[in-house]
């Protein structure tokens, strides 16, 4: 996302409590936003002039507090640092697919669908997110919620995408690397198309709305990993697939409706996934690095 504003002429003030792996040019704030004292953290950002935040922390922890911690309470530590800014700041909540709970086979949840989560990562995604909007709507902020995919392409060395990466890399005749894959179909999103898209929504006018950002298409995780496998041209024998039934916290289908994306943001994926994948496997070659988005 940093490379997008960069691109597009916007200055950026990275901030986490560790600095990012990639190289970055870009100025830098170790901060636990969670934690950090609301009067304090609003001084910072009024020092660095921001003027739109991209809340992008998160991802699959573990167990109902670090969840309530990373995508709960760090959103109300920073809506409370916002609203003590002069203006309305523009905040791009970078939400999640499982915020709307298990999908039906053949459905694309569209953003009217009520949700129902039923894992702790989804429950307090779904908080963080109704946070914002509740914010939004009396005036504190003028929050957008973007409703993301699984994310793959350079960087995105998480879920089994990420895992099946690491193995491969390790592979070998003598020690070939064992993939399991399930009889799963979800909708994946390069992380080039998801960082356009929030560009999008930092100036466009969404204030209010929740918006899904996905490729509208449910793709078998098979193929995902055939095309993986294939990038990374490992030797026959190196690499051992087998099959098992779906048992991850993601379900066995998910797909979302973007005809709101392109309305609103004018928005549409333009990365295909073997092009995504292709690009995933070399940025973590450190001979052949890509950049990141």
């Amino acid at each position: 996302m940093t490379a997008a504003f960069t691109a597009a002429g916007t200055p950026v003030l990275e901030a986490a409590r560790h600095r990012p792996p990639y190289a970055s040019d870009h100025r830098f704030l170790a901060l636990d936003a969670a934690a950090a004292d609301p009067g304090e953290l609003a001084g910072l950002l009024a020092a660095a002039r921001v003027d739109t935040v991209v809340n992008a922390t998160g991802g699959w922890v573990t167990g109902e507090t670090e969840n309530e911690r990373v995508h709960v309470r760090l959103v109300e530590n920073l809506l409370a640092a916002l609203a003590r800014l002069p203006g309305r700041i523009r905040l791009v909540q970078i939400g999640s697919v499982h915020e709307y709970g298990p999908l039906p086979a053949g459905t694309a949840a569209e953003e009217t669908r009520p949700p129902r989560p039923v894992s702790a990562y989804g429950r307090s995604k779904l908080a963080g997110a109704e946070a914002v909007l509740r914010a939004t709507r009396t005036g504190l902020v003028d929050g957008v919620v973007l409703r993301v995919v699984n994310l793959c392409g350079p960087g995105a060395e998480v879920g089994f995408l990420g895992a099946a990466l690491r193995r491969l890399h390790a592979a070998t005749l003598e020690r070939p690397a064992k993939l399991t894959v399930a009889d799963a179909r979800r909708d994946f999103l390069d992380v080039r198309d998801l960082a356009s898209a929030v560009l999008s929504a930092a100036t466009a006018p969404v204030a209010g709305q929740v918006i899904n950002v996905g490729r509208g298409e449910a793709v078998p995780v098979a193929h995902l990993l055939d095309l993986l496998v294939a990038a990374a041209g490992r030797p026959p024998g190196a690499v051992r697939l087998r099959t098992a039934p779906v048992d991850s916290r993601g379900g066995d289908w998910t797909r979302v409706d973007i005809g709101r994306a392109a309305r609103s943001l004018g928005w549409r994926p333009a990365v295909d996934l073997p092009e995504s994948i292709k690009d995933m496997w070399d940025a973590s070659r450190a001979d052949h690095p890509v950049e990141q988005p």
